[in-house]
């Protein structure tokens, strides 16, 4: 179960996930692969090119943005500029700040009325407009974000865990079982996962730790290797010095086919179909997307009564974030609906 597919750095066409209008053409998932079928939105000029100009903008070395964000910047924008080619609005958005504001109201009453999108997504959209509008002068759109409700963050259930973790220790390649035990027992951010080193393990004869620098803004830390992440772990980097193309020259802990370092979009790939594999819901809509590994660590630590400190500084959340997994989560409201009384 190996997957190496990449995205050219600069790429003019983007891989859609779903779209917001039914017609397979939608927001960009690290790792999804475009369906069957689907193909990326076409803009019509005056769009096209000023959506070249915002990928130009949003591309230049140094910029802020991991490769990743990148990505789904531009597709967030280009699914924007696509629903203004189509006519729904009045004045020029492009150029005028009223305009714009509409426009951005309007967009919003589209994600959530017509493509029935969360408001977690309605908002992450919004945010990437206001980031297209930051770059072509005019500043953000004055629009309020969608009210989400105070809730923990997705977490796999104890059953699911224990059918994904399963389906884990079936999988023939130890780099896919290595990428899987760090997403689950290290709570890492995908991007921080295949942006380790192998000099970030630290192992001796019974411990060890990984060192993720990669983090948020900057942010280093130490999380210790859980047992089964050290065993697997040691399994793999035997099997990547004998075994793997460019072991010796490239310091990456996750090796592609090729020899370079494994990219974001197939580590997504390795866990998803591990997931497949073990029967859960993928998708954003879903039971599992990567993230949820990293959220299902927080919440375990957490209702394991974990201090929120320590829960904060394993994965790199502010003591503020890392607070959001003492929150109810879906099942705990549906066990206090079921626990109503019933009149037999």
């Amino acid at each position: 179960m190996t997957s190496d597919t990449s995205a050219p750095a600069g790429a003019q066409h983007f891989e859609f996930a779903s779209d917001i209008s039914g017609t397979g053409r939608g927001e960009t998932t690290p790792g999804v692969r475009r369906r069957s079928g689907a193909a990326a939105t076409v803009l019509p000029e005056p769009f096209a090119g000023v959506f070249a100009d915002y990928q130009a903008n949003l591309t230049k070395p140094g910029g802020p943005l991991d490769a990743d964000s990148v990505r789904v910047y531009c597709s967030r924008v280009r699914q924007y500029l696509a629903w203004l080619a189509g006519g729904m609005v009045d004045g020029d958005p492009l150029t005028d700040p009223d305009a714009r504001d509409w426009a951005a109201r309007d967009y919003r009453r589209h994600l959530q009325a017509v493509a029935k999108r969360k408001p977690s997504t309605i908002n992450a959209h919004l945010t990437a407009v206001d980031d297209f509008y930051r770059r072509r002068g005019l500043g953000p759109a004055r629009v309020k974000r969608a009210e989400i409700s105070q809730a923990a963050p997705r977490a796999l259930g104890k059953r699911d865990q224990l059918r994904l973790l399963r389906e884990v220790d079936r999988v023939p390649s130890l780099r896919d079982k290595a990428i899987a035990y760090t997403a689950f027992y290290a709570g890492t951010r995908i991007a921080e996962t295949v942006a380790l080193d192998v000099a970030d393990v630290a192992m001796s004869a019974r411990r060890g730790h990984l060192v993720i620098r990669y983090g948020k803004n900057g942010k280093y830390r130490q999380v210790p290797l859980h047992p089964k992440l050290r065993a697997v772990l040691e399994d793999w980097l035997t099997e990547r010095a004998k075994k793997w193309t460019g072991a010796a020259t490239e310091p990456a802990l996750f090796l592609n086919r090729r020899g370079g370092r494994l990219s974001a979009r197939s580590a997504y790939t390795v866990l998803r179909a591990i997931a497949e594999a073990a029967n859960l819901p993928v998708g954003r809509e879903e039971v599992f997307t990567p993230h949820v590994l990293r959220h299902t660590a927080g919440t375990t630590m957490t209702r394991e009564g974990t201090d929120i400190v320590i829960v904060a500084e394993l994965l790199g959340h502010s003591v503020e974030t890392a607070r959001r997994y003492s929150l109810p989560t879906l099942e705990d409201r549906r066990k206090a609906i079921e626990r109503l009384t019933v009149d037999e």
